[in-house]
């Protein structure tokens, strides 16, 4: 059994005796308990009622938070012709053509996100077992596959993230730093909820948010009543 530190029982300890109901009270808790030597990430794990097996139940969506992440994302676009210079002039970290099919080919994965002109994505295709596992395959519903390419490096260098549901229909991803002041984080995380519920599925039956629990990165969990934040959301 794996062996835990006295500050994460102290915590644990802590959140087992909380019993919060919203959103706002779980962001206070998590944010004060976020103690260790590094600006943690707040995190966010949203368990759904859907099916992830079948199609017309998947749920992938993007969201630009309000506040950012906290994360600066080294951002590849793969292109031709002259936009080429608009993703260089909009602040992209890597910009190439078939160049950088080959250097992914050959190993090198030194970024955390692509953008890819539609003209190009016959090359990337051939990527996606590469890119896929690591989630980094670009697509047109995330607008990571767009010829809009100045705006799309925009939204994610403000931080837009992707969020998709897992094969345990589990949605997970961080909504800001520990370092961010209290009204930030809650903002970033009334946007990403928000997301989640507008991305429902139309196949979807009965509660989709089935549950709803917030952790830094190296803190212990925290879960909130998915009605009460729900109904914290949409009024």
């Amino acid at each position: 059994m794996k062996k835990r530190s006295k500050r994460y029982r102290a915590i644990f300890d802590k959140s087992e005796r909380q019993e919060l109901k919203n959103l706002k009270d779980a962001v206070v808790f998590v944010k004060a308990n976020a103690t260790a030597k590094f600006d943690e990430s707040i995190e966010m794990h949203v368990r759904l009622g859907v099916d992830p097996r079948h199609a017309d139940q998947q749920v992938r969506s993007t969201i630009v938070l309000p506040h950012g992440t906290g994360v600066v994302k080294r951002l590849l676009v793969i292109a031709s012709g002259e936009k080429l210079k608009e993703a260089q002039d909009a602040g992209a970290d890597f910009v190439g053509g078939e160049d950088m099919v080959k250097k992914i080919e050959g190993g090198w994965l030194d970024f955390d996100a692509v953008i890819v002109t539609p003209d190009m994505m016959k090359s990337v295709g051939k990527l996606g077992k590469i890119l896929g596992p690591r989630g980094l395959m670009p697509s047109a519903k995330t607008g990571t596959v767009t010829f809009d390419v100045a705006n799309a490096v925009n939204e994610i260098k403000a931080g837009k993230v992707e969020f998709r549901v897992d094969k345990f229909a589990i949605i997970h991803n961080s909504f800001g730093k520990a370092s961010f002041p209290l009204d930030n984080l809650y903002e970033n995380g009334r946007a990403l909820i928000g997301a989640i519920l507008k991305a429902k599925p139309s196949a979807s039956k009965g509660q989709y948010i089935k549950s709803i629990a917030l952790a830094s990165t190296m803190g212990a969990s925290v879960r909130v009543d998915p009605n009460v934040v729900v109904k914290e959301i949409t009024e």
